[in-house]
């Protein structure tokens, strides 16, 4: 996915959705919303959409969904999702279902405005453990990921050619990948381009072998010699001018550079093979796994879920309707229809094994780490991109200093 998915954290939204969530406690249990059952319900759904090719794939479930339960489903697509649905909670009148981001998803959990539909949802453990626990609130599982990618890096297979590279050169390691971005980077192109967020740079972090937080989420671990090393590493080809960010070359996100060939790498999910077929059908790409750090591989798992309103008189029709979005069959044909890899893991398997070449955008194990969601913590991450986006010639040891202190200081608030 195109920009939605490239700035997860929306700092300008954290204080307001803190607040709008709070509104929604008054909701409790849902028990003063009265229950519509049986005959034709009308279901409003809420996306916020990477662009035409997942709208259109929405919708299409959404036409399949109608003719097999009578029910009707309007399908509206948000222009700032959070910003939307923290406006439609703090009015008491939310869409019956809707994406919900994860690092939102602790702020709506805790204030009471998500229904916690888990349970219901067929063959529920088939959804990867990881992908469960990021929308898991005090032991329940609250909704259920939508879909989910990892990382890879995406290299434009003419631009490898003319700078007389072959598959043999594809990056293994950090230090082969700095070999390559420096060998790729010709006058008006860049061998390396990427958002400076987090969401990307978080991987180096990863593979250096450290992190933000404790498995748990409970401890910072920011101010780290491994996080150290890898913002150090990022910070080293910045200034090499072979690594740039998508803003220095003229570009609203990654994908854009890429597509128009000033990029000859970038790091991205699997929603750039969508946003590809649509604005830039003529490039030649290859999906490689992220190059190895000093503590071995690591990449980053990015989903959504299917947040169903504890206020909405339709929860029984909205939780069939996630139920049916879910299925294997219906979360294949999305992925054909915008790249999108599906949750449930034999779905993924099924849909990898007919998209060759893709494996790396549906890595799984121990390398691959999902989102911090601390209720409350989006704030904390979005002044961290912030500090990343001056890191070519910030202090990377004060960037993580700050982190661990801001990060610290929301743990504790929400202890």
């Amino acid at each position: 996915m195109a920009p939605r998915r490239t700035t997860l954290l929306a700092l300008t939204t954290g204080i307001t959705l803190l607040a709008t969530a709070g509104c929604s406690s008054s909701f409790g249990d849902g028990g003063d919303t009265e229950q519509k059952t049986g005959g034709k319900q009308e279901l409003t759904v809420l996306i916020g959409t990477s662009g035409e090719a997942e709208t259109a794939a929405v919708r299409a479930a959404a036409s399949a969904y109608e003719e097999e339960s009578g029910n009707t489903v309007d399908v509206q697509v948000a222009s700032d999702l959070n910003q939307q649905l923290g406006q439609a909670f703090a009015g008491n009148n939310p869409p019956d279902v809707f994406y919900v981001e994860t690092h939102q998803f602790a702020n709506y959990a805790s204030g009471g405005s998500l229904y916690p539909y888990g349970e219901h949802i067929t063959d529920v453990e088939d959804f990867s453990a990881t992908l469960r626990q990021s929308f898991t609130h005090d032991d329940q599982l609250v909704c259920v990921p939508k879909d989910t990618s990892s990382l890879g890096l995406v290299v434009n297979d003419d631009l490898w050619e003319q700078a007389g590279l072959t598959p043999d050169d594809y990056p293994a390691t950090w230090d082969d990948l700095r070999r390559v971005a420096g060998e790729l980077t010709d006058g008006s192109v860049t061998g390396l381009v990427t958002s400076s967020e987090y969401q990307r740079l978080g991987a180096f972090l990863r593979q250096a072998g450290g992190w933000i937080t404790d498995p748990a989420q409970t401890t910072m671990t920011a101010d780290s010699p491994e996080n150290l090393q890898a913002l150090e590493f990022v910070q080293g080809m910045l200034q090499e001018g072979t690594w740039k960010f998508a803003t220095e070359v003229d570009a609203g996100w990654a994908g854009e550079a890429f597509g128009k060939g000033t990029a000859a790498m970038t790091i991205e999910g699997s929603w750039l093979a969508g946003a590809l077929e649509t604005d830039f059908p003529g490039i030649d790409y290859t999906v490689l796994p992220l190059p190895e750090g000093p503590a071995g591989p690591g990449t980053l798992a990015f989903t959504n879920c299917w947040g169903v309103a504890q206020q909405s008189a339709h929860r029984d029709a909205a939780v069939e309707l996630v139920d049916f979005l879910t299925r294997p069959d219906q979360q294949i044909a999305m992925g054909n229809a915008f790249g999108a890899v599906p949750s449930r893991e034999s779905a993924a398997a099924d849909y990898l094994a007919e998209h060759p070449g893709t494996e790396a955008w549906g890595a799984s194990g121990d390398g691959v780490q999902g989102p911090v969601t601390v209720g409350g913590f989006d704030r904390v991450l979005g002044q961290f991109n912030t500090d990343l986006e001056s890191l070519r010639t910030a202090d990377p040891a004060r960037i993580l200093a700050d982190l661990q202190s801001y990060g610290e200081a929301a743990l504790g608030a929400g202890n």
